[in-house]
């Protein structure tokens, strides 16, 4: 049965190598733009994510900025490879499923739709809205921050629109900003991407990505477990993988069951670990009886050297 999904990415460090705050930072020649954000968010006075929009808002250093900026900006940002063959792709469809493919990120909305021009639609690109001086073009007011749970509402916004079920939905991030809404769609048996190794965000996804081609989030959520990148060839790891998920030894470790020490059967552990307290007490494994099986008679089977039991009477 043919399905109809909504696929959800973040931009900054997802579909970019660069963080648009940065970038911005370096082309108005602002200095300690990393620790200005440390500080704020120390603080915790804005969802995370949100740091480059309270500094366009309230920091006198960023007021200045126009959108003509932000748009200059979005022009310098560096993509992944193949993002524009994966919007393709995704328009088209997958294996005969439909697919409607939305950008949601913290940054300025000028400068996700200006790096995707003719990439992604307008329309379907939610990012961090500013209203405009009509005088000066400067920054005026914040009409809405797309970070932590602002994520959360433009998914079930454009959830409800296209009547997707909460199942469909998949959504690719990076960063803390993302973990609100990852847990959000995981709670509706949705499937979760991490785009970054970051503690906090892969033990949350479902499948992690670490790539330099944006095609490696379609082979994420297909499910398969290892995605090569040039010139960084590196892994999509599932929870069953035991080490980093590169090379024969780790597609052994992965989809053999009999080879994984973390998928193996409980009965057999069960079975080690009678055996091995059994031999430190010093009776013979084969009396050490096992789980689903009849236990054995000691007395009858022999003593700890595994000789039979005789009368000492009737030795002579």
């Amino acid at each position: 049965m043919k399905r109809h999904y909504l696929l959800a990415s973040d931009f900054d460090q997802t579909l970019s190598f660069n963080d648009s705050g940065l970038v911005l930072s370096e082309m108005l020649g602002i200095n300690s733009f990393r620790e200005r954000v440390a500080a704020l968010a120390q603080l915790n006075l804005v969802q995370q994510g949100a740091e480059l929009a309270y500094l366009l808002a309230h920091d006198p250093d960023f007021r200045r900025v126009t959108r003509k900026d932000l748009l200059a900006v979005g022009r310098r940002v560096r993509l992944k490879r193949n993002v524009e063959l994966l919007g393709r792709m995704l328009a088209q469809g997958i294996d005969g499923h439909r697919f409607d493919f939305y950008v949601i990120s913290a940054a300025p909305e000028e400068v996700v739709l200006s790096a995707l021009e003719g990439i992604v639609p307008a329309d379907h690109v939610v990012g961090t809205r500013f209203q405009f001086q009509e005088d000066s073009g400067q920054i005026g007011s914040l009409l809405r921050v797309a970070a932590g749970y602002g994520k959360v509402a433009a998914v079930e916004e454009i959830r409800a629109r296209h009547v997707v079920p909460r199942d469909q939905v998949i959504y690719v991030g990076d960063g803390q900003s993302d973990i609100p809404v990852m847990l959000h769609v995981n709670r509706g048996e949705g499937f979760t991407i991490a785009a970054s190794e970051a503690r906090e965000i892969a033990q949350i996804a479902k499948r992690t990505v670490i790539s330099d081609d944006a095609l490696s989030v379609r082979a994420a959520a297909r499910g398969d477990r290892r995605v090569r990148s040039e010139p960084d060839p590196r892994a999509v790891r599932g929870s069953g993988a035991r080490d980093s998920g590169v090379g024969p030894r780790a597609d052994r470790l992965a989809d053999d069951p009999r080879r994984c020490r973390r998928r193996r059967h409980p009965a057999g552990r069960r079975r080690q670990r009678l055996a091995t307290r059994e031999s430190r007490r010093g009776i013979a494994p084969d009396s050490v009886h096992s789980p689903g099986r009849r236990p054995q008679d000691r007395s009858r089977r022999g003593d700890a050297r595994g000789f039979r039991r005789t009368d000492r009477g009737n030795r002579s």
